[in-house]
């Protein structure tokens, strides 16, 4: 019988599926109420620097790749990094947390695909008439996990 490795099945990873999950669902839910509350396009001015806007991504982070390629393909290619990513993070703990960030992203994004063919993107964040461009949950957890990751292997190459 094949062993599993040591932290696989522990209390630890099944902390991070539940992180993982908790992303996944509250981006899914702040997605769902923005668009079913929001036309497309409909900006909501909460902040001096903070609208909400309701807008559909077709491409990859801000836009790049706009109908380059097709949903099914973009989901098909999160699936093959969330496997690698997974595998790759299994054996080394210090992978995991941040691992599970980008994975409860990446899920919370190619859901979007799926079902609207596109990702929701809400969060518009601006300076005077200098807007980033809209995000999301999932983007945002993707984001702290490779800036985490990043971090983590940083300290391992000084070590």
């Amino acid at each position: 019988m094949r062993k599993m490795p040591k932290s696989f099945g522990s209390k630890k990873v099944g902390g991070y599926f539940l992180i993982a999950l908790f992303i996944v669902l509250s981006d899914q839910i702040s997605k769902f109420f923005v668009a079913d509350y929001l036309s497309l396009g409909e900006v909501i001015y909460v902040l001096p620097f903070l609208n909400i806007v309701m807008v559909k991504n077709s491409g990859v982070t801000f836009g790049l790749l706009s109908g380059a390629l097709q949903p099914l393909v973009f989901a098909i290619i999160s699936l093959v990094i969330i496997a690698m990513l997974c595998y790759w993070a299994k054996d080394n703990e210090s992978y995991q947390l941040p691992a599970c960030f980008i994975v409860g992203g990446a899920v919370g994004n190619m859901i979007d695909r799926v079902i609207y063919k596109a990702v929701i993107d809400f969060l518009d964040f601006h300076l005077l008439t200098y807007h980033w461009p809209a995000f999301n949950i999932a983007d945002s957890a993707i984001v702290i996990g490779v800036s985490a990751l990043f971090f983590v292997l940083h300290k391992e190459e000084e070590a």
